[in-house]
């Protein structure tokens, strides 16, 4: 029971994350924010090194594992929350969490190339209802009654991007990971490798967002984010409902239950955040969005658990 208890509040936490982003991007700016996140991700991390270890650096690992946790911060923090924070500047969170739910099926086909897991035939159908749920959520009829978007095109363009990065990122993380775990020392707790494996990977968020920032914006507005208190408050919240423990704890989960359970599992976010959602920034609950949230998540749990 100990995974799925975990897997359920990474479920939890990573409504908070969403639904803190979507407020902290709108107020900060997307990359402010990011800069912000990943910065505070390495002092936590810090801190908990040198409480646990005494050291304040994580353990040492092969080149392998450097180099595939690097890849793995660029494709899922830099590229792949770049594109999430902006579907929640756009659509907003609980669509962001919906189209979320491509990320373990887009997990699921990477492992499939890089790691030989096996596709079974039942993928197929879990994929077509996880992409019912959406459609449900996100067509309605237009002029001359034809399906249409209700939603802004390049905000769902970004969640679908968001959602593929994540997939892939968890799949460079696992491979990355593999390489950690063999090189680590029998003294070390088998649990601090997923935060060691995150620290490498928020060094490649923060370099990467510091860039983009450099390049699309300047440092101005990161200066001005210093004096202001509730997006500070926003960003060190979400820090630790995002990158430090829910990333962390998504990674401990899959160490004491079947990866497939606790994907689908830490899924239930879109459900989840619907009622907080309407509470916090007015979004509508609709009939439609509910059922749509269920279905797509019901299609997840097919993909892992058929």
């Amino acid at each position: 029971m100990t995974g799925e208890l975990i897997s359920i509040g990474v479920a939890f936490s990573w409504t908070a994350t969403a639904l803190l982003s979507e407020y902290g991007s709108k107020r900060m700016g997307n990359l402010t924010l990011n800069v912000l996140r990943m910065g505070f991700a390495l002092l936590f991390s810090l801190v908990l090194f040198w409480a646990i270890t005494g050291n304040p650096l994580p353990a040492n690992a092969s080149s392998e594992a450097y180099g595939w946790m690097l890849l793995s911060g660029l494709v899922g923090y830099v590229i792949g929350d770049y594109c999430l924070f902006q579907c929640y500047i756009i659509i907003g969170s609980k669509f962001g969490q919906l189209f979320m739910t491509l990320a373990p099926i887009t997990a699921a086909i990477m492992a499939w190339f890089t790691l030989g897991q096996s596709l079974q035939p039942t993928a197929i159908l879990a994929m077509a209802v996880t992409l019912a749920g959406i459609g449900i959520t996100i067509l309605g009829r237009g002029d001359g009654h034809r399906l249409s978007l209700k939603l802004p095109l390049n905000g769902v363009l970004f969640a679908i991007g968001a959602a593929i990065c994540q997939g892939v990122g968890l799949v460079l993380s696992k491979i990355g990971m593999n390489h950690y775990e063999a090189s680590m020392t029998a003294t070390t707790p088998s649990w601090l490798l997923p935060f060691f494996a995150n620290f490498y990977r928020c060094i490649a968020g923060i370099v990467g967002f510091a860039i983009l920032m450099y390049f699309k914006e300047t440092f101005a507005p990161l200066r001005r984010s210093v004096g202001d208190r509730k997006g500070m408050t926003a960003a060190v919240a979400t820090t630790i409902f995002g990158p430090f423990v829910g990333v962390g704890c998504s990674l401990m989960a899959v160490q004491y239950t079947a990866a497939g359970i606790a994907s689908t599992l830490m899924a239930l976010t879109p459900i989840i955040i619907i009622l907080p959602a309407w509470w916090l920034f007015r979004q509508p609950i609709t009939f439609k969005s509910v059922i749509g949230a269920i279905i797509s998540v019901i299609g997840v749990s097919l993909f892992f658990l058929l």
